[in-house]
């Protein structure tokens, strides 16, 4: 029999109707509760530990953290064969890179949440919860590093995304898909990662912001996250990776200062790519300091800029893992 540890942390999928604000209230549910109301494998031994009761939109650099401690916790005990780990799906892409680029295990970690609560009719928290458990026990997971099970559909958690806000088909990979599937009691896998990244840090990340280019915008956020004390800020350029030329001043003072600034493109493919020399191209850019985030887009570029930060990674090791 396989053994697989269920860690919740709330969101959608634990959340319960409150009756005064005629809402749901999200992360009200337990770990135990929300298995009770599971039909479960009978020939998997699930074993339940509630990790947080929060919405997921106050997941943090210190929460997840503790989730990546936890996790590792489980996983400290040899017989355990696999873990998911139920999640809001606001901040679920995060998480789940955050996890994949700093657990170094073999066996199966899978992300899952819901779209709509367990009390909500048509709900996929249980579908979704099940699907996971025999993923988590299939040998066919093993070595793909952490991986999101949503909606009968298996992805990594490099190229997730939620693309949807509301509809249970709420996961996508653009470009890239899924990687198999979970059909009922089967689950397939068509293909793995090619490589995967590990990095070990030995504490919490520090702040990287994120920081959109837009028609007309200029240097206000960057100055402010300058003086905040970020440690790292990642641009969402236009196109192949374009900012306007009112923003160059700022950036070039966050470079100065020793900021690590990494340039990505809010198109959902595509890479950032040396094409044009007007001021604000990826060209004006590199030969500024800043960094080519490649086909990474925003959050996930600023998970792996703090955690190589954490890491203690030079600027030339971070372009290089970005290339």
């Amino acid at each position: 029999m396989k053994n697989i540890s269920l860690l919740t942390t709330g969101g959608t999928i634990a959340s319960r109707f409150n009756p005064e604000t005629g809402l749901l209230t999200s992360g009200m549910l337990t770990g135990e509760e929300l298995k009770s109301m599971c039909e479960l494998p009978d020939d998997i031994n699930v074993t339940v530990r509630s990790v947080f009761q929060i919405p997921s939109n106050q997941m943090n650099e210190n929460t997840l953290w503790a989730l990546k401690e936890a996790i590792e916790t489980e996983l400290a005990q040899e017989e355990v064969d696999g873990v998911v780990v139920t999640h809001g799906t606001d901040t679920l892409e995060e998480t789940a890179y955050f996890l994949d680029l700093t657990i170094n295990d073999s066996r199966p970690v899978i992300i899952t949440g819901s779209q709509r609560g367990p009390n909500v009719m048509g709900t996929d928290a249980f579908v979704n919860i099940k699907q996971s458990v025999l993923a988590a026990a299939s040998e066919k997971t093993r070595d793909a590093g952490v991986i999101v099970v949503f909606n009968e559909r298996i992805f990594t958690a490099r190229y997730v995304k939620k693309i949807h806000a509301s509809n249970i088909a709420g996961f996508y990979s653009d470009g890239y898909g899924y990687i198999g599937t979970v059909d009922q009691e089967t689950v397939k896998v068509y293909q793995k990662p090619a490589e995967r990244e590990y990095f070990p840090i030995s504490s919490p990340v520090e702040r990287v912001d994120i920081i959109p280019s837009y028609l007309g915008s200029d240097g206000v956020f960057i100055q402010a996250s300058r003086k905040k004390g970020a440690k790292g800020i990642v641009l969402e350029g236009s196109g192949r990776g374009h900012i306007s030329p009112l923003a160059m001043e700022e950036i070039e003072k966050a470079v100065e200062e020793g900021i690590m600034v990494l340039i990505t493109t809010r198109a959902y493919e595509g890479d950032v790519r040396h094409v044009y020399d007007f001021p604000g191209s990826v060209f004006d850019l590199t030969n500024r300091g800043v960094l080519s985030g490649s086909d990474y887009d925003s959050k996930k570029a600023r998970i792996k800029l703090a955690v190589l930060l954490r890491a203690g990674c030079s600027k030339e090791e971070i372009q290089s893992h970005f290339a």
